[in-house]
């Protein structure tokens, strides 16, 4: 390694300095004329353009993480209002009754409140208090 084949660590040291006279003449290496020849010029760079017609994205979107189902929380008091003349409840007949919005959604029995009909459950989450309501109301869950 000889001298002149150093380079320093620092950027600014390793730039062109330009316009400071010597053996380059009159442009000094700017070329001619224009924005791009003055001192202190501020050129809008093209990337950006393009940058800002795209939307900004808000957090850091991850294939990898899927995306979370609603659960919607149903009372343990409206199955009697909602369900009238049915015994067996599955999921579906949640969205057939518009509950849940879609599919995908899910929806969990909670509370703790009283029911007197019988009702048969099956593939819905339920609490452990409204378990033992639905049971004791001569109802099962499965």
């Amino acid at each position: 390694m000889q001298i002149h084949e150093l380079r320093s660590k620092y950027k600014i040291m390793r730039e062109k300095r330009v316009g400071r006279g010597g053996k380059r003449g009159t442009t000094s290496g700017r070329g001619q004329k224009g924005q791009g020849a003055r001192a202190g010029r501020k050129l809008r760079p093209a990337e950006r353009d393009i940058l800002l017609k795209f939307p900004k994205l808000r957090g850091i979107k991850n294939p990898a993480k899927k995306v979370r189902a609603r659960v919607t929380e149903f009372k343990i008091s409206r199955l009697e209002h909602v369900f009238k003349g049915e015994k067996t409840i599955t999921k579906n007949s949640f969205l057939e009754k518009g509950i849940i919005a879609r599919a995908t959604d899910n929806v969990k029995i909670i509370g703790n409140d009283g029911i007197k009909t019988a009702f048969f459950i099956q593939g819905v989450p339920i609490s452990e208090g409204a378990k033992k309501k639905i049971e004791k109301a001569g109802g099962e869950v499965k």
